[in-house]
């Protein structure tokens, strides 16, 4: 994709030092040039768009709703305006405001506000097609990032749709606290409006587009396929789950992600309430607002003064205020992502309950594949402080290897449970037969100025989806992280292919290489999932490998190659900070407990 995914570090060498990656090395853009043979309507429209390096037709920033500015903000979305003339598809449409950063484009204008990038108009979608296409398979791409960063033109289907023969759409969805926002203030009595899930709302509404429009483009409306990284993937799952999009999608591919909402008491609470909202709760968010507008001193005073107010004057005050001095209130540290209430169990947009009782009840049950990466961490850790520092001010190392893939270790492992095995054993009681698993291996980066980044990064997260476009250099700009070999080329044609067929008949059946093994469903002669490596780490094979909690737990209690106390404590509150952690069972682990060295104190360094 045109610039990737979040996390991806790579080191480089320029000038005697290293530097991580920024993007602002890649190659001058493919020019887009209108051309007739790509004319076609969408219900909204005529659209007019280019041949892309590959040969697809290609159409850039496509709206599939109407811009959610002015009343629009924290509402459903609303079919676009429509348009009389040819309407030129030839550059993405803009991202939706978050922090810059380098799935935004690494820009960003400077502003009082600090660094801010995109646009609350910002609902577009891209397409690609093969020339001809007709009645096609199509597959919906949702970008990771936390559900705060990142948009949908990012990622080029140019090479897959052409190599797969499908038809590929990438889009865009609200982000941060413009996609997931609830306040008493704003609240209707309109079910969808008052829900807080605006983000979960617009994949429904391209979804509702696709349906609609897709035939026009040569994909088959009754065949779509829903895809997605990390938030992603949590987003794929959303759908999954939501009544709305009953219908709207026919498969999903997963890919290192998990369902977990927050409940509507966390997302519009005071935290100091009875039931205790998120810190960055609706009711949180003003309080922090007026603090920082100087209407209030302290938090205290600001709460004071919000529960005097008018619900039109707090709703007036929220629809004053810019993208960018909303996301002012957060740190966007993180890569640009933030710390919000995400997605919410509304009881209308998404049910009440965890997974467990989501994925063992009524859900969407769609053929899906679920996969996570063998060392997803790493993307994380390896930027820390904590577990790398230069020497002379630029040649990288990590300070304690065996304790950096541990860390990884333990962690993938947890990802693998919510993110994997657990969704599947719940899922394969309702739709046996249809649920496929993977996990991604490849670790051949090789190393930069002697820091290797097999290691470092092994297979971390996000690194499967270049193999899934098809895209190292012209879309991701990536080929340094990714050296150019036929085993690596191999891979990525086998992946397009397993995704490819998972989306023309819900089966992902055999790779593009004679020795790839066929892709067994989850408990077909006792298999579990694929994993996805080069023939030289043993190929494209099927594992009965399956991981429980418990399994983990035990295991890092008894681990016998963790030398500290601390170091343990630090491996149990990473890896199951998202699901599992239990304080009594944190508090006695191993010889001597964790009382000494509270969770928060990892999470928050």
């Amino acid at each position: 994709m045109k610039k990737l995914l979040i996390a991806i570090i790579v080191l480089v060498l320029a000038a005697g030092t290293w530097l991580w990656l920024r993007g602002n090395g890649a190659p001058p853009p493919h020019p887009h040039v209108l051309n007739d043979a790509t004319a076609t309507n969408t219900t909204s429209g005529p659209v007019v768009g280019y041949i892309d390096r590959q040969g697809a037709h290609a159409w850039q920033g496509i709206p599939f709703a109407a811009a959610p500015v002015g009343e629009l903000r924290w509402r459903a979305p609303k079919p676009p305006t429509g348009w009389q003339e040819p309407r030129p598809t030839l550059q993405i449409g803009p991202p939706c405001p978050q922090f810059t950063n380098l799935l935004s484009g690494g820009g960003g204008r400077e502003s009082a506000d600090g660094p801010i990038d995109g646009a609350e108009d910002c609902l577009y979608l891209n397409v690609w097609a093969p020339a001809d296409a007709r009645g096609l398979p199509v597959m919906v791409w949702l970008h990771g990032g936390g559900n705060s960063i990142g948009h949908g033109g990012s990622y080029s289907g140019d090479r897959l749709a052409v190599t797969e023969n499908v038809v590929v759409v990438t889009i865009n969805y609200r982000l941060g606290p413009l996609g997931w926002f609830s306040h008493p203030a704003l609240m209707t009595g309109n079910a969808l409006d008052d829900s807080g899930n605006y983000g979960t709302l617009d994949v429904v509404r391209a979804l509702e587009w696709t349906r609609d429009n897709i035939a026009a483009f040569g994909g088959d409306p009754g065949n779509v396929t829903l895809f997605g990284e990390s938030a992603g993937a949590r987003d794929t799952l959303a759908m999954m789950a939501s009544p709305l999009a009953k219908g709207l999608f026919h498969r999903a591919i997963v890919q290192s992600g998990g369902y977990y909402t927050a409940t509507m008491e966390e997302a519009i609470n005071f935290s100091d309430d009875t039931i205790a909202g998120h810190r960055y709760s609706g009711q949180e968010l003003v309080n922090q607002l007026m603090i920082d507008d100087g209407l209030a001193p302290d938090r205290a005073t600001a709460k004071s003064r919000q529960q005097d107010m008018a619900a039109g004057e707090i709703r007036d005050y929220l629809y004053a205020k810019s993208s960018a001095e909303i996301l002012k209130v957060f740190d966007g540290g993180g890569f640009g992502m933030i710390d919000f209430v995400g997605i919410r169990a509304d009881g209308t947009v998404q049910p009440e309950g965890d997974a467990a009782e989501v994925f063992a009840g009524a859900y969407n049950a769609v053929p899906v594949m679920l996969g996570t990466n063998r060392d997803e961490p790493a993307i994380f850790m390896v930027r820390d402080p904590r577990h790398t520092q230069t020497r002379f001010g630029f040649l990288p190392r990590l300070i304690d290897p065996d304790a950096y893939l541990a860390e990884v270790k333990y962690g993938a492992l947890a990802w693998k449970v919510r993110g994997v095995d657990d969704l599947a054993r719940l899922m394969h009681e309702v739709q046996p037969g249809t649920v496929f698993a993977y996990r991604f291996d490849w670790d051949e980066e090789g190393s930069q100025l002697g820091f290797d980044l097999a290691t470092a990064l092994g297979a971390a997260h996000g690194l499967e989806i270049a193999f899934a476009f098809g895209e190292f250099n012209e879309g991701m700009n990536l080929g340094y992280l990714y050296p150019e070999t036929d085993a690596r080329d191999q891979l990525a044609r086998s992946m397009m292919r397993y995704w490819a067929n998972f989306a023309r008949d819900g089966h992902p059946g055999d790779g593009a290489a004679p020795e790839d093994a066929r892709w067994l469903a989850w408990g077909e002669s006792g298999q579990r999932m694929m994993i996805l490596d080069t023939a030289a780490d043993g190929g494209n094979r099927m594992s009965s490998d399956e991981v429980k909690l418990e399994q983990i737990k035990t295991a890092l209690a008894s681990d016998s190659s963790i030398p500290t106390t601390e170091l343990r404590c630090r491996l149990y509150a990473n890896a199951f900070r998202w699901q599992g952690f239990d304080e009594q069972e944190y508090a006695t682990l191993g010889a001597e407990g964790c009382d000494a060295y509270p969770a928060e104190s990892f999470w928050e360094s």
